[in-house]
Formats: C-alpha cells, sequence, structure tokens
C-alpha cells in the first residue's frame, strides 16, 4: 500500500512561506513554527489562529487529516506533558474542551479525536513542541479515495474552516 496522499491547491504556499520567513528572521528567538505562529505578528486570519489564552492558542492544523482539525499549542514549547507548568497544563486542557464545543457546533461530526503525539516515534512532526490535535469525525469518513487513491479530499479552504470554527468558539468559562 503507498502512503497517504493529499489534494492540494497551492494557496498554502504563501502561508507557509510567511510564517517559516518570520521563523527565521535573524534574532526572531522562535524555535518553532508554533513558536513563529503563537508570538509572531500575523494576523490570526492569516496564520488561522482560532483563540488565544494567556498560555496557549487554537490553530487550524496546516496539514489537516479532516476538515476541521485543529490544533491546541502552548505558546511556550515542550517536548512533554511534564515540561509544562500548572496553569499552562490546565488552560491546554480547558482549551481542548472549547475546541470540541467549537468542532461540534461548526460541524456536527459523529465523534471528536483528541490526541497528542509525544516524540518522533509517535509521530510528532515538531517533536520538541507538544500540541492536541482535535478533529471531527464522520462515520465512513474514510472512503474510496483514501483507501484506493491514497488521498484525502479536503472539501472547503482552511480560510472557509477558520471562519467557521472562529464564529463557533465559545466563549471562555470565566
Amino acid at each position: 500500500m503507498s502512503e497517504l496522499g493529499r489534494l492540494w491547491a497551492g494557496w498554502r504556499a504563501d502561508y507557509v512561506a510567511a510564517v517559516s520567513a518570520e521563523a527565521d528572521e535573524e534574532g526572531s528567538g522562535f524555535s518553532s513554527p508554533f513558536e513563529a505562529i503563537g508570538r509572531g505578528d500575523l494576523p490570526d486570519s492569516e496564520t488561522f489562529v482560532l483563540w488565544r489564552g494567556e498560555h496557549t492558542y487554537a490553530v487550524l492544523n496546516a496539514y489537516p487529516y479532516t476538515t476541521g482539525h485543529l490544533l491546541v499549542v502552548p505558546y511556550a514549547a515542550a517536548a512533554s506533558p511534564e515540561d509544562l507548568d500548572d496553569a499552562t497544563w490546565a488552560e491546554l486542557w480547558a482549551a481542548v474542551r472549547l475546541a470540541v464545543g467549537a468542532l461540534r457546533a461548526a460541524y456536527d461530526p459523529d465523534g471528536v479525536n483528541v490526541g497528542l503525539n509525544l516524540g518522533r516515534a509517535a509521530g510528532a512532526g515538531v517533536p520538541g513542541h507538544l500540541h492536541v490535535h482535535c478533529l471531527p469525525r464522520w462515520a465512513g469518513d474514510t472512503n474510496f479515495m483514501t483507501t484506493v487513491g491514497g488521498v484525502r479530499v479536503l472539501p472547503e479552504t482552511l480560510a472557509d474552516t477558520w471562519r467557521k470554527l472562529r464564529g463557533a468558539w465559545p466563549p471562555a468559562a470565566g
């Protein structure tokens, strides 16, 4: 069986280039794309940040498994949960709860996957900066394109997904 591919358009190239350029600036202090996005100067509508807290933020996954796939990310890099302070850990999971609520409100999925990939062997794309994946799932969402063609078909742009989820994001409980 071949590796899973994706059907994409080139509109993502500008976003990736902008975030990479900001992360690579001399003296930027950013050690990962997550820090560049979370602490950078680009507007949320360009980086697809959905929500910002004191210690964490939520952003669309640049390489989604399904439409609505988002990440909850600490601003500070940490490779493992034990590397986070208590305030960041608490806010991370409170934000995951908000993310699940937004996914349900925006997409009415049959289920939601929530998880972390800790370390390269576990599938972490940026092993030094943990993040929580939250993605909606539907019965039968692995169709013939995935099983036969080895690709995922994403039915809406990230900008459309961002608008839906930003509008559905519940207010934080105070």
